[in-house]
């Protein structure tokens, strides 16, 4: 009982350290820079997370009830979503005006989404050897 309490400590831990660290990140990006358009690329992106989000809890319940196929179809689209992602991330890093070396602006922007588009691609290749 006291491992498990242990885990559980230690994955909340985690978690919290993975929100401050991205919170510090966007907090430099935005305070020293005047933002991007988000309601182009960026929003896509962002639904596209939030989607992922939504299948791969789908996918957790169905796999709690015993449902194979919810568990696949649910890994699948979160798969699929994860990938669209990453190939517009891509698109993203192509398209804007800016390099990782025009100052602050850059060194965060590409410093911040470069962290949270490796976490995506991780996710991405322990969702797909699982399924």
């Amino acid at each position: 009982m006291s491992v498990q309490r242990g885990i559980n400590i230690g994955v909340a831990l985690f978690i919290v350290s993975e929100a401050l660290f991205f919170l510090a990140i966007f907090w430099a990006f935005f305070h020293s820079i005047t933002a991007i358009n988000p309601f182009e690329l960026p929003l896509l992106n962002t639904v596209l997370l939030l989607s992922s989000g939504v299948t791969v809890t789908y996918s957790h319940h169905s796999l709690i009830q015993g449902n194979r196929a919810g568990t696949i179809n649910g890994l699948i689209a979160t798969l699929v979503l994860a990938i669209f992602f990453t190939f517009l991330q891509g698109v993203e890093y192509s398209v804007s005006s800016f390099t990782i070396s025009d100052g602050v602006f850059g060194s965060c922007f590409y410093f911040g989404t470069g962290f949270h588009g490796l976490h995506v691609i991780i996710g991405t290749i322990f969702l797909a050897v699982a399924a």
